[in-house]
């Protein structure tokens, strides 16, 4: 009851006219940022931090909640219309997003995109406000051997799952592996794969990777085409602007689904949301795979509901886990701390304590930030959409010069876009040989985390393997990959035999 009493203080700070003005504001600034292709939400974040000094403390707060999830909306709007996400959380819904809306399901996949944001969001915000000890425990179960596992997972998951074909779904995994180990070992200090750039000492930006990879890659195969795209359908913008009785059907129980993955994940440190993005995908693709007529590779409105509702999920509870513990668990989060430090306030147990008010309002506006920013884009999906009316070579040409901004925007190097070009050339052949992206993607992301946490669970363990397989949840996750890996290949199996017959 005290719990509910505050909340409802925290409302009724946030539901004053000035500060639903703000959540407004940073609902739609945090939109506009997080759409341009290179930026995305934590860079919408970070330029539009400045702009809250001049607010007292209680409105520069309402404002982030506008502009954390306008941001990571904004994120998926580039990845479904332009397919260049923002972020990393957005490249799961960008593999069937953006086939939707090269078949003239612009609309639908934006609107399936919002939904799956909000009711991601809304169960996430409303377990954080409830349920913000447990979190705290959910943390602690998760050590160095707990992440590799889960780190693995996620790359078997990906390349032998969710891949069409096992040895291209590897390949692409490998390839990944490589782009992830360049720059400077944080261990030993020695340099990797860097040929005496010393533009490399830092590694390949993940920006450049997916920019180069899935935007300008796209865009040299459409041109190698001779026009034509990647997709057997054709840009268009759609005319219906919602989703129909049959379409919610077959999202509602994604939209679940895809926020029981990322509930978890917000809480612990590293974990990011790039991880429950990928495994709720693979999940429904999985079960597509079971159904009679499989929708996924055609544009699946599956496959754009459970990734934004896990990413969405995750980012909920990483605002939890940043105000309750301390813990900012992903580069917005660790943005957000910044601005609590900017105003003397340090997130932990005791902030709800110390700045009661101000925490209970920030709370009941991230309730109120997700109405706001589904109200508002909804209504604006059809708009969006009329980005695919620009003719194509204008587009794909726009495209290619957003891309070369949004990389040299980031860095100010150079070597930076013609890594983005050399990338975009490796996407091109990947297309051509119809070898998947998402593993090289998974790969980069979560790379250099497996590296970390298998070094140090052996360097506690003393070079031991049996470190990596002595707690239950790392056998769990052992366990349930050889089981998707045995059921992908039996149902591989059993549909290469059906095409012979």
């Amino acid at each position: 009851m005290d719990t509910l009493t505050h909340l409802l203080g925290g409302f009724e700070t946030a539901l004053a006219p000035i500060n639903l003005l703000w959540v407004f504001i940073g609902a739609l600034l945090g939109t506009a940022v997080g759409v341009l292709p290179g930026l995305g939400s934590a860079m919408a974040v970070a330029l539009l931090l400045p702009i809250t000094f001049t607010l007292d403390p209680t409105g520069a707060f309402i404002m982030f909640a506008g502009v954390y999830y306008g941001g990571l909306f904004g994120d998926s709007i580039s990845g479904i219309l332009l397919n260049t996400p923002g972020n990393s959380s957005a490249i799961a819904s960008t593999f069937e997003g953006h086939r939707m809306a090269l078949t003239g399901r612009a609309p639908q996949a934006l609107a399936t995109s919002a939904i799956g944001a909000f009711t991601g969001g809304l169960i996430a915000t409303t377990i954080v406000a409830f349920m913000a000890p447990a979190m705290a425990v959910l943390a602690t179960y998760f050590g160095p051997a707990e992440f590799f596992a889960l780190a693995v997972f996620a790359f078997v998951a990906t390349s032998a799952v969710v891949a069409e074909s096992f040895v291209k779904g590897l390949a692409a995994l490998v390839l990944g592996l490589a782009l992830a180990v360049v720059g400077i070992d944080s261990q030993s200090g020695a340099s990797r794969f860097t040929f005496g750039v010393p533009q490399l000492f830092d590694g390949i930006d993940i920006i450049v990777i997916t920019v180069g990879l899935l935007a300008l890659g796209e865009v040299l195969y459409v041109a190698s085409r001779g026009g034509r795209s990647s997709s057997t359908g054709s840009l268009s913008a759609g005319r219906r602007p919602f989703l129909s009785r049959g379409e919610c059907r077959k999202a509602l129980p994604a939209w679940l689904r895809g926020t029981a993955f990322g509930l978890p994940f917000g809480v612990i440190p590293v974990g990011g949301s790039e991880i429950p993005t990928f495994l709720a995908y693979g999940n429904e693709r999985r079960i597509d795979r079971k159904s009679s007529e499989p929708e996924f590779g055609r544009g699946a409105i599956r496959g754009v509901a459970a990734p934004e509702a896990a990413g969405n999920a995750t980012s909920g509870t990483a605002m939890g886990a940043l105000l309750t513990l301390g813990l900012p668990t992903s580069a917005t989060a660790a943005i957000m701390m910044a601005a609590f430090q900017q105003y003397g306030m340090q997130p932990g147990p005791l902030l709800f304590e110390r700045n009661g008010d101000l925490t209970w309002a920030l709370l009941a506006s991230l309730f109120i930030g997700l109405v706001v920013l589904l109200i508002l884009n909804l209504p604006f999906a059809p708009l969006w959409a009329k980005l695919l009316l620009i003719p194509r070579p204008y587009l794909y040409a726009g495209i290619a010069m957003f891309c070369a901004l949004g990389v040299y925007s980031t860095s100010a190097s150079v070597v930076d876009v013609a890594l983005m070009l050399g990338v975009g050339l490796v996407g091109l052949l990947m297309r051509r040989y119809d070898v998947p992206v998402a593993p090289v993607l998974i790969a980069v992301i979560l790379g250099p985390l497996a590296e970390t946490e298998l070094r140090r669970t052996l360097a506690v363990s003393e070079g031991s393997v049996g470190a990596l397989f002595d707690s239950g949840i790392s056998i769990v996750l052992y366990l349930v990959m050889i089981a998707a890996v045995i059921i992908a290949g039996i149902t591989k199996l059993r549909q290469k035999k059906g095409s012979d017959l």
